[in-house]
């Protein structure tokens, strides 16, 4: 198992105490594409948070990789997602002054890996997922579907074991949806690269292995999608 959840508990105190993850016990295998579902306020983004070592979790247990997750420094926690987590947001996250290869390249650079060899591995990416040539292009001159492709390069370029998904076709038409989660699955395939994708697209969740249904903090089912 590459993520394991004992019981994990969040709250977040604010003007009233907010009870989000209610004892989430998860297992999710190397290779296995999953997706998270859910209402609004169910919990997804906070578990989410918690796999992508983004946020902390208050009682329970993460283990990542067979490492225990808890009360990591900055450094250290920064240090697992750079060697282990790719991330994939909804609204892109792309540099605006930054082109499709530089955007790409940015895990590189976090790693002291030097431009020549980087910008090589970006395009070699690039490639992969179809936009070789549009490499110069800066973000403001891309479509939608060509910017998450920029953003799943960038995500996989670090070579991470897991992928973490936010919404990842949310600001995307239908046809482009169809064409990011078959890239995405390609990759699950091929690399056997773990991906985890908060959705609320049926059609999105029904080409992934599991899905995993939130209600109020807690896991209420995990079901085969209809295609299986």
């Amino acid at each position: 198992m590459i993520i394991q959840l004992h019981n994990i508990n969040k709250t977040y105190y604010s003007a009233a105490p907010l009870h989000v993850l209610k004892g989430i016990n998860l297992g999710i295998e190397a290779g296995e594409m999953v997706s998270i579902m859910g209402a609004s306020g169910s919990g997804k983004s906070t578990l989410l948070n918690i796999l992508g070592i983004l946020d902390t979790y208050d009682t329970g247990e993460y283990l990542l990789n067979g490492q225990l997750i808890s009360n990591l420094s900055e450094s250290r926690a920064a240090e697992y997602r750079n060697r282990l987590i790719g991330f994939i947001f909804q609204s892109f996250n792309l540099i605006t002054f930054k082109n499709a290869m530089e955007n790409v390249a940015l895990p590189l650079y976090y790693q002291g890996i030097r431009r020549k060899k980087r910008n090589v591995v970006a395009m070699e990416y690039l490639d992969m997922v179809g936009l070789r040539d549009w490499a110069d292009h800066m973000p403001n001159e891309l479509s939608g579907g060509q910017k998450q492709r920029v953003a799943i390069a960038r995500a996989l370029i670090a070579q991470p074991k897991i992928i973490l998904a936010d919404e990842p076709t949310g600001a995307l038409d239908s046809v482009t949806t169809e064409e990011v989660i078959a890239l995405l699955r390609k990759v699950n395939q091929e690399r056997g690269m773990t991906m985890i994708i908060v959705t609320h697209e049926a059609s999105v969740a029904n080409a992934t292995d599991k899905i995993i249904r939130l209600r109020d903090g807690l896991i209420e089912n995990i079901e085969a999608p209809h295609h299986v």
